[in-house]
C-alpha cells in the first residue's frame, strides 16, 4: 500500500469520528432544549375584595377628666382604690367639711338676724304710713321707714346668696366622679392640704368603653372617604396579633389637612366591653371604604419586577411560558389585583420563574415537590 493511500484512509477515518462526535453533541443539545422546567402555578381568578386604606394610630379614652378640689382644705378620706372602676356620682374624696359647715352656720345666723330686723321694720312702716296719712307723723318719717324696709330686703338677698355660697362650698368637700370610668394613680393622699384649683390633679378618670382610635391618612384619600361616607357609616378594623380584628366605625374627620405633612386626622369609635384596647396603644388598622366585585387576582408571589415594570409568566395551552407585562393593583392577604395583562382562568407561575423565558416548556410540580412528566415523555411499561 502506498503512503498516499494510507494517508487518505487515515483522514477519512478521522472525519468519520468527528461526524459521530458532532451528532452526539447535537443530540445532547436537542435533549437540553426538550427538558421542561418544573414550576408551580395558580389560576387567575375573580374575587370580591375590600377597598381599604391602611393606617397606624393610637387608642385614647372617649372621655378624660382630671379631678381637682374646688375648695382648700385637708383631705380627710379617699374612697376608692387606684385603677378601680367607678360609676357616675361615686364618692372619690372627702375634704374636711368642718370649716365649711361653720361658715354655713354663720351665714344662716346672719340671714336669720337680718330677717328679724326686716320684720320689725315692716311693722314700723305699717304704723308710719297710716299716721302720715292722718298727719300724725311726718311724711319724712314714713319715707325713712320705707327706705329701711327696702334696705333690709336687699341685705337679706345678699345674706341668702352668702348662705348658698357657703352651702355650695360645703358640698365641694365631697368630690364625686362626673361619669363612669376607670381611675388612675392617686396623686393626693389622705392628710394632705389640698389647694383649690391646684395645678396638679388628685386623680384622672378615663372612660374606656367605648374607646376611640385616632389615626391619620394622606389627604389625597379625603375625597374618597367623604364620598363613601355618604352611603353610610364606614367600618374601621383594628388588627391585634393572635386575635380577630376589632370592628368600629368612623365618627370624626378633622376640618383641615395638615399643610406640613399632608395628612388628615380621623377618629373611630369601638366597643370595648372586655377592655382589650387601652389608651395610648399603637395600633394597625384598616379603613374600609367599599367592596370591589370585579377583581382578577393572582398570588402575590407570581408578580415579578423587571426593567419594564411588573410582569408574570403565563402558561399557554402548549405548556410553554409567556412573559406578560401586567398592571398590578392593591395587595391584600397574599393576593394581588391584576388591573390589566391577565385574564380570568389563565395559569400563572408562582414558583420557578428564575429558570423561565419566553417559549420555554414547563412541567407542573406535584404536591411532593417533584415534577410531573409530560404525557409525551412518560415511559411506557
Amino acid at each position: 500500500m502506498s503512503s498516499a493511500l494510507a494517508t487518505f484512509l487515515l483522514l477519512a477515518y478521522l472525519l468519520s469520528l468527528a461526524g459521530c462526535s458532532g451528532g452526539q453533541n447535537d443530540d445532547k443539545k436537542a435533549g437540553k432544549k426538550r427538558a421542561a422546567v418544573p414550576v408551580t402555578t395558580a389560576l387567575a381568578a375573580p374575587q370580591s375584595l375590600p377597598v381599604e386604606i391602611r393606617a397606624t394610630g393610637h387608642s385614647e379614652a372617649q372621655l378624660t377628666v382630671e379631678i381637682r378640689s374646688q375648695v382648700t382644705g385637708v383631705l380627710k378620706s379617699v374612697h376608692f382604690q387606684e385603677g378601680q372602676e367607678v360609676k357616675a356620682g361615686d364618692l372619690l374624696f372627702t375634704i374636711d367639711p368642718r370649716p365649711f359647715a361653720a361658715d354655713l352656720a354663720k351665714a344662716e345666723a346672719l340671714l336669720a338676724k337680718e330677717r328679724s330686723f326686716l320684720a320689725n321694720a315692716r311693722r314700723d312702716l305699717g304704723r308710719y304710713q297710716p299716721g302720715a296719712a292722718k298727719v300724725i307723723v311726718s311724711q319724712e318719717q314714713a319715707d325713712q321707714a320705707q327706705t329701711k324696709v327696702a334696705t333690709l330686703e336687699a341685705t337679706i338677698l345678699g345674706d341668702q346668696a352668702a348662705v348658698e355660697s357657703a352651702r355650695l362650698s360645703l358640698s365641694f368637700c365631697s368630690i364625686r366622679a362626673p361619669f363612669a370610668g376607670r381611675t388612675g394613680e392617686i396623686l393626693s393622699d389622705q392628710g394632705n392640704l389640698i389647694k383649690a384649683n391646684a395645678d396638679g390633679a388628685m386623680v384622672t378618670i378615663n372612660r374606656l368603653d367605648p374607646i376611640l382610635v385616632s389615626f391619620t391618612v394622606p389627604g389625597q384619600h379625603l375625597h374618597a372617604i367623604r364620598t363613601y361616607q355618604q352611603s353610610g357609616q364606614l367600618k374601621v378594623l383594628v388588627e391585634q396579633p393572635g386575635q380577630a380584628p376589632f370592628t368600629g366605625h368612623l365618627i370624626f374627620i378633622d376640618n383641615s389637612v395638615d399643610p406640613t405633612t399632608g395628612v388628615i386626622r380621623l377618629k373611630a369609635e369601638f366597643s370595648n366591653v372586655g377592655l382589650q384596647l387601652w389608651p395610648g396603644q399603637l395600633l394597625s388598622l384598616r379603613l374600609h371604604l367599599t367592596d370591589r366585585n370585579d377583581c382578577i387576582v393572582v398570588p402575590s408571589q407570581a408578580v415579578q419586577m423587571g426593567q419594564r415594570g411588573a410582569y408574570v409568566y403565563v402558561i399557554k395551552a402548549d405548556e410553554s411560558a409567556e412573559l406578560r407585562n401586567v398592571t398590578p393593583g392593591m395587595r391584600l392577604q397574599g393576593v394581588t389585583v391584576i388591573e390589566s395583562g391577565v385574564q380570568e382562568g389563565e395559569r400563572v407561575v408562582i414558583d420557578g420563574q428564575m429558570l423561565l423565558d419566553n417559549g420555554i416548556k414547563v412541567v407542573e410540580r406535584n404536591q411532593a415537590g417533584t415534577a410531573k412528566q409530560p404525557k409525551e415523555e412518560r415511559k411506557q411499561p
